[in-house]
């Protein structure tokens, strides 16, 4: 959930929904008059051969532009006749404002047809900026995906380039969701053969230092705060407290404001990052947790994975939710980009209680609801990925889902996280 992330995050953490509402399109030449940017040497790897454009950036001009790289662009299938957004991680050699940011398709043929909901005027710099698109459909086929951005004097430049990959749309069975228990019945283990508990926290109280950090973490640009992550977050450790073996994350307006001009919220994260013990999940690991979802207007809670020293961050959502979608969570590997958009409105909903839990498979990733396994991404973690844990609660600023309205606290509550090994 970083960037943020997005997460995500976080992050681009956090792919589009039918809810959102994308930005207004920017107008342009339907030929692309966007040239790559040679410098932009981005993470993904170009597929076939480059994408055209006119005229090209040389001479002075491209010795004052920035080094542009593209480190994620998601998603990296999609089923034909289904909406999906589009998520780009950037960053630049030095701070810029850019006019455009994107995500473009084009087809066999030729013609444009990218995702929606293009970002105007938005800050690019080292630290990195997550764009998440609208949603649109596409028919079955094979396209060319890449990121895009506009100088400040109208110029447009491509990223690297890869295939999408557009399968034709087959029937999904629904998964028959179990019962959600009570707070105080016992789990049976973990639904993964051949694992056993090696680390875990029944909030019979909390460990802050030793276990837990609750005020800071990498995935956050500033430390404890990340407006570009659209979060209205401000981390604290008061905002997390531990009753009857549950721990409670709430949010209520701040006193700080974010660099934005926003009104922050104060709210709580845990993560064990920073944490004396500083506990890693890694691959082959079985991560679960029991939470009660929230019902306040903005609330963004999720149990999610991020380590600062890995390319790709190392995220993996084993859920986020919207109160404003009171039936979905969202799963989401950001490593090798996979997700789905879960709905069983017996097993989530406002003010409920639900077990997600999540294998970090080297060559997928499943996710499990209430002990039924509900998505193989068929993706992975690879063989040697480690990442720490973070289970938070966070407030939407306001893009793609509502922010909170008025200062009612908004509370989220965890019965427990588990790890088997």
């Amino acid at each position: 959930m970083p960037t943020a992330s997005t997460q995500p995050p976080r992050p681009a953490r956090n792919p589009g929904l039918p809810a959102r509402r994308p930005a207004a399109r920017h107008a342009r030449p339907s030929h692309r008059g966007r040239t790559a940017v040679l410098a932009a040497t981005g993470a993904l790897a170009v597929t076939g051969a480059g994408l055209l454009g006119v005229p090209a950036v040389t001479g002075a001009q491209a010795a004052t532009l920035p080094t542009v790289t593209q480190d994620k662009l998601a998603p990296a299938a999609m089923v034909a006749g289904k909406a999906a957004s589009a998520s780009l991680t950037l960053h630049s050699s030095s701070c810029f404002t850019a006019k455009t940011v994107g995500v473009g398709i084009r087809d066999a043929a030729g013609h444009n047809l990218d995702f929606p909901g293009n970002k105007s005027n938005v800050q690019v710099c080292p630290a990195g900026l997550t764009v998440t698109t609208g949603s649109r459909t596409l028919a079955a086929g094979t396209y060319t995906q890449f990121g895009f951005w506009q100088d400040s004097g109208g110029g447009w430049h491509n990223l690297p380039s890869r295939q999408l990959v557009v399968s034709a749309e087959t029937a999904t069975p629904t998964p028959t969701p179990t019962p959600t228990p009570t707070p105080t019945t016992p789990t049976t283990g973990a639904p993964v053969a051949g694992k056993k508990l090696t680390w875990s926290d029944d909030f019979n109280s909390l460990a802050l230092g030793s276990r837990w950090t609750a005020d800071r973490s990498s995935s956050y640009h500033y430390g404890d705060h990340n407006p570009n992550d659209n979060k209205l977050d401000w981390l604290n450790k008061n905002n997390v407290a531990v009753s009857g073996g549950v721990a409670t994350f709430t949010a209520r307006p701040s006193a700080h404001t974010l660099e934005n001009g926003k009104q922050a919220w104060d709210t709580g994260l845990l993560t064990t990052e920073y944490s004396s013990e500083g506990f890693k999940v890694k691959t082959g690991d079985y991560i679960e947790t029991r939470v009660k979802l929230p019902a306040g207007t903005g609330a963004w809670p999720a149990l999610w994975t991020w380590n600062s020293t890995s390319g790709t961050h190392g995220e993996i959502d084993s859920f986020e939710y919207h109160s404003d979608n009171p039936n979905l969570l969202e799963l989401t590997n950001h490593i090798n980009p996979g997700h789905l958009y879960y709905t069983d409105a017996k097993a989530i909903a406002k003010d409920g209680w639900v077990t997600v839990g999540t294998h970090y498979g080297a060559t997928s990733v499943e996710w499990y609801i209430n002990g039924t396994k509900v998505f193989s991404d068929g993706k992975g973690v690879g063989a040697n990925w480690t990442a720490y844990p973070i289970l938070n609660l966070s407030l939407s600023a306001g893009n793609y889902h509502p922010a909170p309205s008025g200062t009612t606290p908004i509370t989220f509550a965890a019965d427990y996280v588990r790890v088997y090994r």
